[in-house]
């Protein structure tokens, strides 16, 4: 599974670091090693036997979502953050996505996140981060 789920986020990260113009996302370049060694819960989308999205979670922080490219617009991620929602337990739950990654963040802000800052995580590579309270 491990190995269909980072194909997913490879394809998902290829297209969110050429809306940004910047491929050094660090996730756009992590291993199957990396992928497993990372200590999240995770809530996977198929269709058939197919990984067509992917999200991740620990704490009350979103790790990642990814949803393939080809089924981009059809409600994938809004469902996976919604179960990462029902699952993460807190007031407040935070994510970051590229700053200028429009789609992303549209999403989030659909959920009611609101932005709390932009960040330079290294140079020209900037985050917006956003945080829900419930």
């Amino acid at each position: 599974m491990a190995e269909r789920i980072l194909a997913v986020q490879k394809r998902s990260y290829a297209v969110e670091a050429a809306l940004i113009g910047d491929n050094r996302i660090p996730l756009l370049h992590e291993s199957v090693d990396d992928l497993l060694a990372a200590q999240v819960h995770w809530l996977v989308a198929r269709d058939v036997d197919e990984v067509v999205g992917a999200a991740a979670w620990f704490g009350s922080e979103i790790d990642r979502l990814v949803v393939a490219p080809r089924v981009h617009r059809q409600g994938i991620g809004s469902r996976l953050v919604n179960g990462m929602l029902d699952s993460i337990a807190g007031q407040r739950v935070h994510v970051a996505t590229g700053r200028d990654n429009p789609p992303a963040r549209r999403l989030y802000e659909s959920f009611g996140f609101v932005h709390t800052e932009d960040r330079e995580v290294v140079p020209g590579l900037w985050l917006a981060r956003y945080e829900l309270v419930r």
